[in-house]
């Protein structure tokens, strides 16, 4: 595998990475500050692959950056680039608060723009976030015979937002939520992270998310937790602060100020845990296909 040999330099140079969690999303975080991974996409493809290496999510990279006291770039768990991820985020500022890249308080390029995060004690970081935008209420989308109702909304990458009265927990949102993901109505946008949303009161809602780029349901996203919550409040349904539980059993709160149909000062909090720190040996990347893990379609050829 050609991609191992440009993120294992040598038994001299080993890299050493991060596993870290933060609200049921997982990461492999490196510092690369010094930039010496390449061939990203590929490495993150192999080392995300559950069961056969790491697994996790997506990969961050620290970087340096002019602009702020460090950069992340993260890449979703199929290779693919992903503008923003705030459960990544949040787990980024603390591998760069306990590596000693920053203090508690810090600014973070992201590809999104700028991100301010403070870490606080037991574990915890609270973002503070630009506005969302792009909201349109009424963007309903027809699968199969169900034309299914809901709204969209930029947290740094697209949301769909769909309410359910009841259910939420019972349901197996894959199949909707894959169909909305990929709807050419939202393909403009590249499509977006599909959010299934139940209002518990004025304080307190569920919910559970479809992520572009896992391509399956994640137990949390963060910007997903946002939009949703957003989203809810523009309809007058909650007011902040918000707690929101996600699929990991987790609970992440989010607090705003609504002004003139916006939502301003959000702020997201939860938790970014350090689960180990190891190093990338050669078998962590080789000796398995992580494209047939992922689509055995994709590699097998159905003789007629």
């Amino acid at each position: 595998m050609s991609g191992a040999s440009q993120v294992q330099p040598g038994k001299q140079d080993p890299v050493v990475f991060s596993k870290m969690a933060g609200g049921g999303n997982d990461f492999v975080i490196v510092d690369n500050r010094a930039a010496k991974i390449e061939n990203v996409p590929e490495l993150t493809r192999r080392i995300c692959t559950r069961a056969l290496s790491v697994g996790a999510d997506g990969l961050i990279l620290v970087e340096g950056s002019a602009r702020a006291t460090f950069r992340m770039r993260y890449y979703n768990s199929d290779g693919s680039l992903g503008a923003f991820c705030a459960n990544g985020t949040r787990c980024a500022a603390r591998f760069a608060f306990l590596n000693v890249i920053a203090g508690r308080k810090m600014t973070i390029e992201t590809d999104a723009g700028l991100v301010g995060a403070e870490v606080g004690e037991g574990g915890l970081v609270t973002l503070s976030l630009s506005s969302p935008h792009a909201f349109r209420a009424r963007r309903p989308v027809q699968v199969g015979d169900t034309t299914v109702h809901g709204s969209s909304i930029v947290v740094g990458v697209p949301h769909y937002v769909v309410f359910l009265r009841e259910g939420l927990w019972a349901q197996d949102i894959v199949p909707l939520g894959r169909a909305i993901r990929t709807h050419r109505e939202l393909q403009p946008d590249g499509g977006a992270n599909v959010n299934f949303v139940t209002v518990r009161d004025r304080h307190s809602i569920e919910v559970r998310t479809y992520e572009r780029g896992v391509e399956g349901e994640t137990l949390s996203c963060g910007s997903g937790v946002v939009a949703s919550t957003v989203v809810s409040a523009l309809f007058g349904k909650v007011e902040s602060p918000v707690a929101v539980l996600t699929r990991s059993g987790i609970t992440l709160e989010v607090s705003f100020e609504l002004a003139g149909g916006y939502a301003e000062s959000v702020r997201l909090r939860g938790d970014a845990r350090l689960i180990y720190r190891a190093t990338i040996t050669p078998e962590t990347l080789e000796g398995f296909d992580a494209e047939f893990a992922r689509d055995p379609s994709s590699r097998v050829t159905v003789a007629s």
